[in-house]
Order: structure tokens, then C-alpha cells, then sequence
């Protein structure tokens, strides 16, 4: 899109439309110490074609595939796109991240989204989800909120130290100005949550974890349950790679009473980090405790089906104080990219794409393994796994991004104990040969 800047006729136009004199009149309500007094040390202008060519080589400082060979994951994946989604998605009767708020003309959209709710629930084994929110991250302080809202009393909740740090620090952004308390559980020499830790605290209104978690490892949510029924508290588990429940037993099978998750996997590019596509799922008696949307399928007058917005449990519809959120998005668009990928690949599909990725990266850990890399997680993963290098990797890693190889992830900056340690990741877009040239440069 084409930015064309304002005349200075149409400035004047607007500012006698508002009643004002001039631009700065605009900003008279910021107080006068606030304001800068002297102009922005900005470059000069460049034409169009010089502005072109800057953001070209702009492009060029950045590692994006697959003109890069990229081993990370760590909660955005690179996966194949189908032709067909990209097409489909291309059309303009899809071409809105708008709510479908008037059923009569907007049916398409509406089953879209039931669609969408419909295949989420038989991926992750619960009775309801909600058309999305902003991301994971989102999702899962959301989840943590009902925990605490259905009890009352309790103040507190705990978090498994393996939830993807990022994820933390959202839900630390929601807790800390509300006056709640977060407990960090720490992880097992194995690459897992301690679920015993719980046994050491006092009430929580819920316990919150990821699996497959931030190392890659899968969690044993039954064990989870078990550990949270004792403290009387929800289980929220999360994840990141949605593609993992194509193999791995459903979290809503195993007791998961809230499932919060991340679906960039499900046909989004990766598109630099976002956007994303929130998931937040549940079982179907917490119907009206879940924030956001939920489409509902009805009949009309002549029999037909018709797809409503049944609940929307946002302060734009409802009282502010019966809200269950002021702050979501229905990321329509991401849903209904979810949704055509889902329906493109079917369950055979997304189980074999799984069961792909796991094969890749159980070879690229044992060609790792080959030279010398040291696996100091044994818990069962998915796509991705934690490697323990010599300090001269470090040196190596740095040289191999001339060459277009980006190694792993160091993780010495989320967990200051874990020096010399990189989470590394391989998808069905990863080749035998893009591994086998890693390993063969780190030798």
C-alpha cells in the first residue's frame, strides 16, 4: 500500500472541520513540560526507488527462509504452506480480521469460524474454543484469570518455569497491577516440570504448563492433573506447536480443564514473529467463563442451517464488570487460515506432517549426537531439543550465519544456569541434506 501524505489544503480542511487553528492545537492537552521543543534529527527524504532500494538492503540483515537454513523454533515454526490456503485466503470475501457481528450477510465467515472451533476441539480433545485471541501468551493469562475468578478466594497460581518465557512475562504484565501472585515451578534433571514442588505451597487457584514445553520435551499431563487435583486447582496446560497433537495424546483427554495454545503452525507464515492466532479451549460446563467469541449453528424459518454469534462475552456487548475480557482479538483471518489448513491436510494429513517432524528431528539429534553434542534432556520431545556444546561453539555458530546457517537458539539468556546450551529444531521443511551440511560445518 502506497502512502500518499496530506496537501496542506486538506490539513486546513480538517482543522476547520475541528475548530482548530492550527496542528498544534491538536496536542494542546499534553501538558507543556512533556512537549519537545526542538525538531526530530530524522535523515532527509528519499525518493521512492531510493526508498525501495534502503528497505531491500534492510531485508538483506535479516534471516528468513529459506534463502536461511534455520534450526530454531521456540514458539514460531516454519512449516510448508499449501498453494490452496494461500489462494483461498487471497479472496476478498476473506480478506477481513473484522468480527462477523451481522449474521445476515456474513454466513461464510460464521461457518468459517464454527468450522474452525469444530476442528480445534477434535485436535486438542476438549468440548469448546472460542475464535481465537492474540496469541498464545494472551490465551493463557486468560486461562489463568478464570482459574482465579471461579476461586475466589485464592490469590495465587504457579506456572511451570518451562512455559515459554515470553508467555511468562505477558501473564507477569496482566498478574502484577491486579495484586496477584505467580509461583515459578522449576524443571526435573530430565527436561520436565516438578510436579512435587506443588506439594510445597499453599492453595493456588490454578497451575499452568506447556507441552510439549520450552526445551522441546513432553510434559506427562496425567502426572499434571494428579498434582493439581491434590491442590483442589485447575490444570491450564499450553503449547506452542500445534502440529505436536497430530501424534501426541490429547491434553482435553488427559484432564486439561483449560487449553491455551499458539496455531501460527496451522498454515500462518511466520512472518517475523507475528501475527499469530491465539487458541483458548476448554471443556463445555466453563462455556461462559472463556473470553472472546463463540459461533453457535442454528436453523432458520425454512430448516436451513444458519451460524450465529451465540456468546460474546466482551465489554463491547455486555457490562464492563461482566466481562470476562477488555482485551481480545478474534484474529479472523488467521482463524480461517487455521481453519482451511486444517481441512486441507484432514486428520490423516496433520498426523503424518506430525509424525514427519518428529522423524526429522529424532535424525538431526542423532547426527548431533555423532559429533560429540550432549544431550542433557532425556524426556521424549517432538520437533525440537535441547544440545549441551563445548565454548568453542559459540565462535562457530557466529561464523555460520555468513554461511546461512542459523544453530539453534542460546538459552543462556532465559535460563542463566543453562551456559552452553541451544535449543535446536527441525520441521517436514528441514531436508536430510540441509542437517547433514550443519553437522558437517560444526565438525
Amino acid at each position: 500500500m502506497r502512502y500518499l501524505s496530506h496537501t496542506t489544503s486538506d490539513i486546513e480542511k480538517m482543522l476547520k472541520k475541528t475548530g482548530n487553528s492550527s496542528l498544534d492545537d491538536l496536542f494542546k492537552t499534553i501538558p507543556e513540560k512533556l512537549l519537545l521543543k526542538k525538531d526530530l534529527d530524522l535523515p532527509e527524504p528519499l525518493t521512492e526507488w531510493d526508498l525501495n532500494q534502503h528497505m531491500d538492503e534492510l531485508s538483506l540483515s535479516m534471516a528468513f527462509s529459506p534463502k536461511q537454513k534455520i534450526f530454531i523454533g521456540a514458539g514460531s515454526y516454519n512449516h510448508y504452506i499449501p498453494a490452496c490456503v494461500s489462494y483461498l485466503l487471497s479472496r476478498s470475501e476473506f480478506s477481513t480480521a473484522y468480527t462477523p457481528y451481522q449474521p445476515e450477510i456474513s454466513q461464510g465467515t460464521l461457518q468459517g469460524i464454527y468450522e474452525f472451533q469444530t476442528m480445534i476441539t477434535e485436535l486438542l480433545g476438549t468440548d469448546i474454543a472460542t475464535a481465537s485471541h492474540y496469541d498464545c501468551g494472551t490465551a493463557l493469562s486468560e486461562a489463568l484469570l478464570i482459574a482465579l475468578r471461579k476461586k475466589k478466594k485464592i490469590k495465587k497460581v504457579a506456572v511451570s518455569s518451562l512455559v515459554h518465557p515470553h508467555h511468562r512475562q505477558i501473564i507477569n504484565t496482566y498478574f502484577k497491577p491486579l495484586g496477584y501472585e505467580i509461583i515459578e515451578i522449576p524443571f526435573n534433571q530430565d527436561g520436565t516440570t516438578d510436579f512435587s514442588y506443588l506439594e510445597k505451597i499453599d492453595d493456588i487457584a490454578g497451575f499452568a504448563l506447556q507441552s510439549p514445553n520450552f526445551f522441546g520435551c513432553i510434559e506427562n499431563l496425567k502426572a499434571a492433573k494428579a498434582a493439581a487435583n491434590l491442590k483442589n486447582a485447575f490444570l491450564i496446560t499450553s503449547f506452542t506447536e500445534a502440529l505436536a497433537y497430530g501424534i501426541l495424546k490429547k491434553p482435553g483427554k488427559l484432564g486439561a480443564d483449560i487449553v491455551a495454545g499458539e496455531g501460527q503452525s496451522l498454515g500462518i507464515s511466520q512472518s517475523f514473529g507475528g501475527p499469530g492466532l491465539g487458541i483458548l479451549s476448554s471443556m463445555k460446563k466453563y462455556i461462559r467463563d472463556l473470553p472472546g467469541r463463540y459461533v453457535g449453528k442454528t436453523k432458520d424459518k425454512q430448516g436451513r442451517n444458519g451460524f450465529v454469534l451465540t456468546l460474546s462475552t466482551r465489554e463491547q456487548h455486555i457490562r464492563r464488570e461482566k466481562a470476562n475480557s477488555n482485551i481480545c482479538s478474534n484474529n479472523g483471518l488467521n482463524a480461517m487460515t487455521a481453519c482451511m489448513y486444517m481441512a486441507c491436510a484432514g486428520k490423516i494429513g496433520i498426523k503424518k506432517i506430525a509424525q514427519l517432524n518428529h522423524d526429522k528431528a529424532v535424525f538431526f539429534k542423532k547426527e548431533l549426537e555423532k559429533i560429540d553434542f550432549t544431550i542433557p534432556f532425556q524426556a521424549p520431545f517432538f520437533n525440537e531439543f535441547v544440545v549441551k556444546v563445548s565454548d568453542e561453539f559459540k565462535k562457530k555458530r557466529e561464523n555460520l550465519k555468513s554461511k546461512g546457517i542459523i544453530a539453534g537458539l542460546d538459552l543462556e539468556k532465559y535460563y542463566p544456569l543453562l551456559k552452553n546450551h541451544y535449543l535446536f529444531c527441525a520441521t517436514e521443511v528441514c531436508s536430510r541434506k540441509d542437517i547433514e551440511n550443519l553437522v558437517k560445518e560444526v565438525k
